[in-house]
């Protein structure tokens, strides 16, 4: 995990035994409603994505764990597209869109990217650390909400809860 944006070194050094907090709601949650920009400056909101599963991923370029965790979400969004899967990369750079568009197009991400602000990140409940991703259901309800990098197919299993109910039994 990167903590809070400031210490990306300091954190790289203890990223090896950091472990994934995972703190699903007790009950779901209503999701916040936001507009951020994309990589162009145009308002993307969250009502255009009603009837959709959203991961929704907080994340840095310098933040490792986020990076490892690209590929995965690239494949899920490809493998399930049709279903009705978006993912969303929340970008926290500071650097702004122009370093986030170099990476984007250095690693092959095909995924959504936005620029986050404090205000969406307060409605989500702050960021304590990066990578942070939400689940959020087709009624727009949070669902899970990870902190840390998990491998893709772990991460897949849980999603599939929410995306395709009818092969879980867990949930």
């Amino acid at each position: 995990m990167c903590q809070a944006f400031r210490f990306p070194m300091l954190i790289a050094a203890v990223l090896a035994a950091a472990a994934v907090r995972a703190t699903p709601p007790a009950a779901p949650t209503p999701a916040p409603s936001w507009s951020l920009k994309d990589l162009d400056g145009n308002a993307v909101t969250s009502g255009e994505f009603k009837g959709k599963v959203l991961v929704i991923d907080f994340w840095a370029t310098w933040c490792q764990p986020c990076r490892t965790e690209i590929p995965g979400y690239v494949a899920l969004q490809n493998k399930y597209a049709k279903d009705g899967l978006v993912v969303l990369g929340v970008s926290t750079d500071t650097a702004g869109p122009a370093a986030v568009k170099k990476f984007i197009a250095k690693n092959g991400v095909t995924y959504r990217i936005l620029m986050s602000d404090t205000a969406v990140e307060a409605g989500f409940g702050g960021m304590d650390a990066i990578p942070t991703t939400f689940i959020i259901d087709r009624d727009g309800m949070i669902r899970d909400r990870k902190v840390g990098a998990l491998p893709a197919a772990q991460y897949e299993k849980l999603l599939l809860t929410f995306l395709k109910p009818q092969f879980s039994t867990s949930r």
